[in-house]
C-alpha cells in the first residue's frame, strides 16, 4: 500500500451541504474498497451512464483498485461521507503538467443537495497545490445537471461540442465570480442549518426530569409554558411520564419524527445521546450539560469527541455548557433554554456565549420592552458561533438588529467578512469582553494571539459593527435601532421642559460629536400642545437630523397626555426622536406604537433613566449611519502583483532555513518589488574603494549605512554616516563606521542617494495566529512608540480602509498640513497600505515586516529601509477557496480552562 503524502491531512473537512446538514470530505484511501463498492451499487443506472458514458453496472477488481488508489498528486480523489459512508466520489487525472481532467459521481439520494459543487471547490483547491492551473470535463449533453454545476461555479467556462460530447474547460484561478458564488453557497447552506434549529417543529428533551429544581424539568416546563408551537417529547430511562407527557426510553423510541433534542444528561453520557439522535434522524442538538472543555484536559477531549461524532452524523451542535436557544416568531414560540422568561417578539437578534449572563439578558430585554426575533446562548461554542448567526441573520427577515455579546472570536477573518457585508444592511452592536486583558474564557478554544486590542476595534471598525462597552449601552443602542429610523446627519434639536436638563443634553451631545442648536426650553408648566407645537417645528427644519426630548412632570400630574404627542409623532416621523421621559428606562408602554403581535413597533419613542445616555446611544446611531451611507471602497486586484515570484523566494529562503529567516537587504528589495513597492537606491560595498565608486555613481550627497544580521533586528542600533559629498567624506566615514562595528563578520554595507526632505512614516505588517495578517501604520518614532498612536488594518483592505487608516491617528494633522505646512502625497501612503496588505494576504510565511523610515512629502514617498522574517506556516488562506466548517482547537490553540 502507498505511503499517504504529508500534505492530504489538511485536505479533510467538515462541510454544509446545501439543506445545511453535516457531512466530511477528505481523499480516498485504499481501505475505502469495500465501502466504495456499497456506494456504486447504490447509484443508479442512469447516473453511472453518465458518468462513464456506456452503461457500467458492476466494477471489477482492476476498476476499484484503479478508483480508490491514487497518488495524491497527478491523480486525486476525494469522498463525501455521511455517517462514514461514501455517498460521492470527485477526482481529477492530470492530463498535462498543468491541465487535469475532474469528475464526479454523486448518489442519487443525495444529488440536489450541492455535492458536486463541494467537491468542485475543493479539488480545485487541491489542484492549485499541486501545480494544476486548468480543468477540463468531458459531459454528456443530456447531463444538464452537471453542466449546471460547472457553469455556475462562477470560473471562466468555455467549451466545444464534438462527437456528441460536450468538452468543458476552465482555469482555476479564483475569480472574484467564483468567490462571490462559494460565499454565497456558504451563506445560504450555514443559514439554511440554522434554520432547521430555529424551526423545529418537533423537539425532544432528553434528561427529562420530574425533580422540580432540575434542568431537565425547566426545560420542558419553559417550552411547555413559552407555548411551543410544535411537539414536546420527553426522554427519561427511568420514568413512565414528566410533566404530564408520556417518557420515552430513548429518543428512537419516540413514534414520530424529531428535529431538535435538548440534552440535559451527564457529560459521560452525551455522545451515546448522539448516536441515539443520529439514528433517529434529528437535525440538531443544543446541550445544555456542562462537564466538557471548561473543565480541564479531560474535558477538552470529551468535547472534542462530542464535536467528532455530531459532525460525522450531520448534526450541528448548540453547546456545550449552554443556556439554550428562543425562537419568538409567533408561529413557532420556542423556548429551548433554562431562561423562564420568554421575552417579547422583536426585530433583534441576540447572540452570547454566556450562558451565566443569558438569563439576565433576557431579563434586562424584557423589562425595557426590547423584543427578540431569536436567542442563542452558545456556552463552549464548539461547533454554532456567532459566525454561523451572522450567516442566518443576513436573510431572515424578522431580524433587523443584530447584538452580539462576544467573550471570544474564534474566526476573526471570517467574522470580518461576514459582518462588513451584514452590516451594510442590518447593524450590529456588539460588547466584546476582556477588552483590556485579553483573556479567554473557560472552555473556549481560540488561538494565541499577540495582536493588541487596537486590531480588535479596527476589526470591528472596519465591518461597521457598532462597538460598545457594556451591555446596558447595548441596549441603549439597540432601542434606537429597533423602534427608531436612521438619522441622515449629526445635527441634534433638544426640546424639554428643564432649562438644566436641556443644557445638560446639549452638553452631552457636543461632547459626543453631534452638533446641538439652541435647546428648546418650554418651562415646567408646559402642556401636551406646547410639546407638539415644538417637536413637530423641530423635526420640521431642514437643519435638524435628530430630536431629543426631555419631560420631567410637574407635581400632580402623569404626563400621559404628552406621552400620547410623542408617540403620535413619532409614528409618523423620518427622523430619530429619544426621549427622558419620566426618569424610565426602554420603551415605557405610554411611547410604544403597538406591532400587529402587541410588541413596541416601529415609530415607538425609547426613553433613557438619564439624558446623557440618550444622547450617548444617539451618537452611536449617527457614526454607524454615516458608515452605512457611504462608499465602501474597493478591493485592489491581485493581476498588477508578481505574487508567483514573492512565494517562489520566500520558499527559497525557507529551503535554505526550515526554521525561518531573516532576509537580507537585497532580498527584502526584491519582495517589496513583487508588490510594487520600490525602495531607494542603494548599492552594496565591501571595502573602502567600493564605497568611494558608489558614491561617485550616485552622484554624492549620499549616505553610508552598515548593520548586521543582528543589527537587522535593532534598526535603532543600526549605524548611519548621512551627508557625503565627495571621495574624501567617504574615507573618513568608512574608517570610523569600521570602528564602530568592530569588522563584525557578518556585517553589511550599502551607500544609499539622500533621500529628500518629508515627514517620516512607519509601517509594518505581521502574521498573528489569531487573526492572521495584520497591517498597521504610523509616524515614525516618539508619536507611534510612546503614545501608541498606530492604525491596524486586516487584509483584505479597500481603498477606503486604507485611507481611514491614515486620517484616524491622532497626528494625522502632520500629514495634512498642519499649521500651514504643505499636506504630504496621502494617496501613495494609501498605495503602500494597499501593497503591503497584499503582500501580507497572499503570504502567511512573512511573518514580521518593517517598512521604515519611509520619508513622505507633497512630492511622493521614499521607502528607505525595510526588514522582513519569514518563518514556516501551516495557513494556506485555504478558507477563502473551499467551503469549511471550523476544526476543535488544536496543538498550539489557547483553551482556556
Amino acid at each position: 500500500m502507498t505511503s499517504t503524502p504529508p500534505w492530504v491531512e489538511h485536505w479533510e473537512a467538515d462541510v454544509l451541504l446545501k439543506d445545511g446538514r453535516v457531512a466530511q470530505i477528505r481523499a480516498i484511501q485504499p481501505e475505502d474498497a469495500d465501502d466504495f463498492v456499497a456506494f456504486y451499487s447504490r447509484v443508479s443506472d442512469e447516473s453511472k451512464y453518465l458518468r462513464f458514458f456506456a452503461p457500467y453496472p458492476t466494477l471489477s477488481q482492476r476498476d476499484i483498485t484503479r478508483f480508490t488508489t491514487v497518488d495524491h498528486d497527478r491523480r486525486v480523489a476525494f469522498v463525501v461521507t455521511v455517517q462514514d459512508h461514501i455517498i460521492a466520489v470527485g477526482r481529477y487525472d492530470a492530463v498535462d503538467d498543468d491541465e487535469a481532467e475532474v469528475a464526479f459521481l454523486v448518489e442519487d439520494a443525495h444529488q440536489g443537495r450541492g455535492i458536486s459543487q463541494l467537491l468542485l471547490e475543493h479539488l480545485a483547491q487541491a489542484g492549485r497545490e499541486r501545480g494544476i492551473r486548468q480543468f477540463v470535463a468531458e459531459v454528456l449533453p443530456s447531463n444538464v445537471r452537471m453542466l449546471q454545476v460547472f457553469r455556475e461555479m462562477g470560473y471562466t467556462v468555455s467549451g466545444e461540442l464534438a462527437e456528441g460530447v460536450q468538452r468543458l474547460t476552465f482555469p482555476l484561478d479564483p475569480t472574484e465570480t467564483a468567490l462571490g458564488v462559494m460565499r454565497a453557497r456558504e451563506q445560504r447552506a450555514e443559514a439554511a442549518s440554522i434554520s432547521r434549529i430555529f424551526g423545529a417543529r418537533s423537539v425532544a428533551v432528553v434528561g427529562a426530569s420530574r425533580r422540580q429544581d432540575s434542568i431537565g424539568q425547566a426545560m420542558v416546563r419553559n417550552l411547555v409554558l413559552g407555548d411551543y408551537s410544535g411537539s414536546v417529547y420527553a426522554v427519561n430511562s427511568a420514568a413512565e411520564a414528566v410533566s404530564g407527557l408520556p417518557a420515552y426510553k430513548t429518543v428512537s423510541d419516540i413514534p414520530h419524527d424529531v428535529d431538535l433534542a435538548i440534552v440535559a444528561v451527564p457529560a459521560e453520557s452525551v455522545a451515546d445521546v448522539v448516536l441515539d439522535c443520529a439514528a433517529k434522524g434529528v437535525h440538531g442538538l443544543v446541550v445544555i450539560s456542562a462537564g466538557f472543555a471548561e473543565e480541564g484536559a479531560e474535558g477538552r477531549q470529551r468535547q472534542r469527541r462530542l464535536l467528532g461524532l455530531s459532525r460525522s452524523y450531520g448534526l450541528r451542535l448548540v453547546g456545550p455548557n449552554c443556556l439554550g436557544i428562543i425562537n419568538t416568531a409567533s408561529d413557532v414560540r420556542l423556548n429551548a433554554s433554562l431562561s423562564p422568561t420568554m421575552p417579547p417578539p422583536g426585530r433583534v437578534g441576540f447572540f452570547c456565549q454566556s450562558g451565566a449572563l443569558g438569563t439576565a439578558i433576557l431579563e434586562s430585554v424584557s423589562r425595557r420592552g426590547l423584543g427578540l426575533s431569536t436567542f442563542v446562548s452558545a456556552g463552549n461554542r464548539a461547533d454554532v458561533s456567532g459566525n454561523d448567526l451572522l450567516q442566518y441573520w443576513q436573510e431572515d427577515s424578522a431580524t433587523e438588529v443584530v447584538l452580539l455579546y462576544l467573550e471570544s472570536i474564534g474566526n476573526p477573518r471570517k467574522f470580518s467578512r461576514l459582518a462588513r457585508r451584514l452590516s451594510r444592511e442590518k447593524p450590529i452592536v456588539a460588547v466584546k469582553s476582556g477588552r483590556t486583558t485579553q483573556g479567554v474564557p473557560v472552555g473556549h478554544a481560540v488561538k494565541r494571539t499577540a495582536a493588541p486590542q487596537w486590531a480588535v476595534d479596527a476589526m470591528f471598525r472596519q465591518a461597521g459593527v457598532i462597538q460598545v462597552d457594556t451591555l446596558e449601552e447595548m441596549f441603549d443602542v439597540a432601542q434606537i435601532l429597533a423602534h427608531q429610523p436612521l438619522p441622515s446627519g449629526n445635527r441634534v434639536a433638544v426640546v424639554g421642559n428643564s432649562d438644566a436638563m436641556g443644557l445638560l443634553v446639549a452638553d452631552a451631545a457636543t461632547a459626543s460629536g453631534l452638533r446641538v442648536g439652541q435647546p428648546v426650553a418650554l418651562g415646567a408648566g408646559a402642556g401636551p400642545e406646547d410639546f407638539e407645537i415644538a417637536i413637530e417645528k423641530a423635526l420640521a427644519n431642514p437643519d435638524v437630523d435628530a430630536l431629543v426630548v426631555v419631560y420631567i412632570p410637574p407635581l400632580n400630574q402623569s404626563g400621559e397626555e404628552v406621552a400620547q404627542v410623542l408617540a403620535a409623532v413619532g409614528e409618523q416621523s423620518d427622523k430619530p426622536i429619544v426621549s427622558s421621559f419620566l426618569a424610565s428606562e426602554g420603551v415605557p408602554e405610554l411611547l410604544r406604537v403597538p406591532d400587529l403581535e402587541g410588541a413596541a413597533g416601529r415609530g415607538s419613542v425609547p426613553s433613557y433613566s438619564a439624558p446623557e445616555a440618550a444622547v450617548r446611544a444617539l451618537a452611536r446611531v449617527v457614526n454607524y449611519a454615516e458608515w452605512a451611507a457611504r462608499e465602501h471602497g474597493e478591493f485592489r486586484s491581485g493581476h498588477e502583483f508578481r505574487s508567483g515570484d514573492a512565494r517562489a523566494l520566500v520558499e527559497d529562503v525557507l529551503k535554505a532555513a526550515p526554521r525561518g529567516a531573516i532576509l537580507s537587504t537585497d532580498q527584502v528589495h526584491d519582495l517589496l518589488a513583487c508588490y510594487g513597492i520600490d525602495m531607494w537606491t542603494w548599492i552594496n560595498v565591501h571595502d573602502e574603494a567600493e564605497a568611494v565608486a558608489a558614491g561617485e555613481s550616485l552622484g554624492w550627497n549620499v549616505v553610508l549605512k552598515a548593520g548586521s544580521e543582528h543589527l537587522r533586528a535593532r534598526p535603532d542600533l543600526a549605524h548611519v554616516w548621512r551627508g557625503i559629498t565627495d571621495a574624501d567624506d567617504m574615507r573618513k566615514a568608512w574608517r570610523e563606521m569600521n570602528t564602530w562595528v568592530g569588522m563584525r563578520r557578518d556585517t553589511q554595507f550599502f551607500v544609499q542617494k539622500q533621500a529628500p526632505d518629508g515627514v517620516a512614516v512607519s509601517f509594518s505588517a505581521t502574521e498573528d495566529p489569531l487573526f492572521g495578517p495584520l497591517v498597521s501604520f504610523g509616524l515614525a518614532g516618539a508619536p507611534s512608540e510612546l503614545l501608541g498612536d498606530r492604525a491596524y488594518g486586516i487584509p483584505p483592505l479597500t481603498d477606503v480602509d486604507a485611507e481611514e487608516m491614515i486620517s484616524g491617528l491622532r497626528s494625522a494633522p502632520l500629514l495634512y498640513g498642519y499649521r500651514g505646512a504643505e499636506p504630504v502625497d496621502v494617496n501613495a501612503l494609501e498605495d503602500i497600505i494597499l501593497r503591503l496588505a497584499a503582500l501580507q494576504d497572499d503570504l502567511p510565511e512573512v511573518s514580521e515586516l518593517d517598512v521604515e523610515p519611509v520619508h513622505v512629502s507633497a512630492d511622493g514617498s521614499w521607502v528607505l529601509s525595510a526588514r522582513a522574517k519569514v518563518t514556516p506556516s501551516e495557513d494556506r488562506r485555504g478558507e477563502w477557496y473551499v467551503r469549511r466548517l471550523s476544526q476543535p482547537a488544536g496543538v498550539g490553540d489557547t483553551l482556556s480552562g
